[in-house]
């Protein structure tokens, strides 16, 4: 089988547990780093051309990493696609493991295992911290509703404060997002680099937990030390003086 994947947590998921079955992937898979396949643009526009010059068998795309459009040129042109679309921690392990099935894999890679364990074996929390998520400035964008990454903090006592919100991508302006008055500030390091010099700065005096974007939001071999690492680094804000 010949398989492109258009998403990142895919490619790593695949490439480690089944090496030689990827045969392109978005110039944003970035694991593992010694992935060597050709690469189809980026994620949210692949060259298309390109894609087809592979001879993939099956293409996988996401939900919220690819657009709908791309995915139904690529079936109309008889290519068959597997969609994911996990929401939840539970939904990615379960999606995950049906993947791996079904393109051959002979048992539950050890990562996947790993990963159950870490999530399951989790303490309660007994303090929820209520946080603003920003994944973008210029304009401002934070996690809504029904967010896998939203879910990830939930289970790590981080409850996100536009979780109710109609739209799972609000665009509230920075002063919005203020008046919120919210515990915690969490700036992921992707899709939006925020760092310690670029995104505090705008929250002063409030705690900012800058964290692994691909922790939170990937889901892949990451997920089996996403609850350690972002325990820590959620435990660990900077706050800039106002």
């Amino acid at each position: 089988m010949r398989v492109v994947s258009l998403v990142p947590s895919l490619t790593e998921a695949v490439a480690v547990t089944l090496p030689g079955l990827l045969v392109g992937a978005t110039d944003w898979c970035t694991h593992p780093g010694d992935l060597d396949v050709p690469r189809v643009g980026g994620s949210k526009y692949p060259d298309l051309d390109r894609l087809h010059a592979l001879r993939p068998d099956l293409v996988l795309v996401n939900t919220e990493e690819n657009r709908r459009e791309d995915a139904a040129a690529l079936a109309a042109a008889g290519v068959p696609v597997r969609v994911t679309g996990p929401r939840t921690v539970d939904q990615a392990l379960t999606e995950l493991a049906d993947l791996l099935r079904d393109l051959g894999a002979p048992a539950e890679p050890d990562w996947l295992a790993a990963a159950r364990r870490a999530w399951a074996d989790l303490p309660e929390s007994s303090v929820a911290r209520r946080a603003v998520v920003p994944v973008w400035r210029r304009p401002w964008v934070v996690l809504g509703a029904d967010t896998f990454a939203g879910d990830v903090l939930r289970r790590l006592g981080v409850c996100n404060g536009y979780a109710d919100h109609p739209d799972r991508y609000p665009r509230p302006s920075l002063a919005q997002l203020r008046a919120t008055a919210p515990d915690l500030v969490v700036l992921p390091d992707e899709p939006y680099l925020f760092t310690r010099d670029d995104g505090p700065e705008a929250f002063a005096g409030l705690p900012c937990a800058l964290v692994s974007g691909r922790h939170l939001t990937w889901y892949g071999p990451s997920l089996a030390e996403a609850p350690a690492l972002l325990a820590d680094q959620l435990a660990n804000p900077v706050v800039v003086a106002g």
